[in-house]
């Protein structure tokens, strides 16, 4: 890099435009109270306690007003939230911009529903990838065995030793990430997904299995006793 060239910063996109009609819950699942708090509330405190972050930008639904009814974060909040996750993304890049990430910068895009990230995981995938040329995400090494399914019955075992679970941050550069997801289209379901489809090789960076995404009903109780365990 120039050695005049502006040092790149860090900047956190959280996609919170979802419903969450798997976890079974009257509104968005995001703010179900969990240990005391919404859900969210976990998630932006993570992030709140990374100091590298400059910003963190909250993609919500054109109609929700939880933030406005709840204003007690830091985080800009911005009512750009698409259809899917990638156009949620691609929205907040672009508020992104406008508040004054450029495209050297890098973006940590994470789940709202993955409430259990930690300042410890954040700082670990920034220290990882911030020198990688591509960038890289938080990932989980499978322990299960998977299995092919059709019509209730198992038709093959899939070999587990090289699958990893995808998990959140996923870390880019602001401009190689808006380029992928443009590229790519709406089908994707994570932004390694678009960078992949570039030809690049994000890095994978080892997380627990703690750092799981609230999906369904019982996984509600799995994260309270997570942040309830880690208070005491």
């Amino acid at each position: 890099m120039n050695a005049n060239a502006t040092p790149p910063r860090y900047f956190a996109l959280i996609p919170c435009a979802g419903h969450g009609s798997r976890a079974g819950t009257a509104g968005p699942k995001q703010y179900e109270r969990v240990a005391g708090q919404p859900m969210v509330w976990h998630t932006l405190s993570a992030f709140a306690g990374v100091k590298r972050i400059a910003r963190t930008l909250v993609v919500v639904a054109p109609d929700d007003g939880f933030f406005e009814r709840n204003p007690t974060t830091s985080a800009l909040v911005v009512q750009c939230g698409g259809p899917t996750r990638a156009a949620s993304v691609t929205n907040g890049l672009r508020e992104l911009r406008r508040a004054g990430a450029v495209d050297n910068d890098w973006v940590l895009v994470h789940d709202a529903a993955r409430c259990l990230i930690t300042p410890e995981l954040i700082d670990r995938l920034i220290d990882e990838c911030r020198h990688d040329e591509v960038g890289g995400l938080l990932a989980h090494p499978l322990a299960d065995t998977l299995k092919l399914g059709d019509n209730g019955r198992v038709v093959g075992t899939v070999n587990r030793g090289d699958k990893w679970q995808a998990q959140t941050p996923q870390m880019f550069r602001l401009g190689m990430l808006r380029q992928a997801l443009e590229a790519a289209g709406d089908g994707i379901t994570d932004e390694s997904s678009a960078i992949e489809a570039m030809g690049l090789k994000p890095m994978l960076v080892e997380a627990g299995a703690q750092n799981f995404k609230v999906t369904y009903p019982e996984d509600f109780s799995m994260a309270e006793a997570v942040l309830r365990g880690r208070a005491r």
